[in-house]
């Protein structure tokens, strides 16, 4: 039987509310809808028209919401804006472990995750953007991202090492180079151009995981 990834790459199920600062948690079934209308429209926000530019009144605006509802829980731009990185980061985890529900076998389970990136990178063209910004936004944030992902990675292929599916010696080089791989297939194939099908994309890669550059 193939070795499934391990409980530490799933994201949360509340990730949404989870942004929240955790004196500002959301502890109802409203609450928590709200707070998801408000991320999702800082999303959108940011996404169009970057951090500088991005302003509470947009954000609370594209979300239908009061002005107060806002600060209910967040104190500023800067505190949504680092938990909406943290929740996207969130969102690809738990997309790629959806896509990885019915794989068979680590390398499988590969292909399936890059596949379930590329739809959610196609529907969410503003992560690129977001994330990017983060860099200068929220340096934190942005690091604790990649790391993040990288470690769910290597969890994968560790777990595919140790069921024999896979190379014995894998670390967390091969981790970041595959995540490497996914993010800039993401953008050229998410953002750029959608020439190729997610499925199309995944199976390619999958091959030159499997196979690499030898003839």
């Amino acid at each position: 039987m193939a070795a499934k990834p391990s409980a530490a790459e799933e994201p949360p199920a509340n990730a949404g509310a989870e942004s929240a600062r955790p004196d500002k948690t959301p502890r109802t079934a409203r609450g928590r809808a709200t707070l998801r209308k408000l991320l999702d429209a800082a999303a959108i926000e940011f996404g169009e028209r970057g951090f500088h530019e991005a302003s509470i009144s947009g954000i609370t605006r594209r979300a239908g919401t009061a002005l107060g509802s806002f600060y209910t829980y967040f104190d500023s731009k800067d505190e949504i804006f680092r938990a909406l990185v943290q929740d996207m980061s969130a969102q690809v985890g738990k997309h790629a472990a959806a896509a990885m529900q019915e794989a068979s076998g680590a390398l499988d389970r590969e292909r399936a995750a890059l596949k379930g990136f590329l739809e959610f990178a196609r529907e969410h063209k503003e992560i690129y953007r977001i994330i990017d910004e983060a860099e200068f936004v929220d340096s934190e944030s942005y690091r604790a991202h990649y790391q993040v992902t990288a470690t769910r990675i290597l969890s994968r292929l560790q777990a595919g090492a140790a069921a024999g599916e896979i190379r014995g010696d894998v670390s967390e080089l091969h981790a970041w180079a595959v995540m490497g791989m996914n993010v800039f297939l993401g953008l050229r194939y998410g953002i750029w151009n959608e020439d190729m099908t997610p499925d199309a994309i995944a199976s390619a890669a999958n091959d030159f995981i499997t196979r690499g550059l030898k003839p």
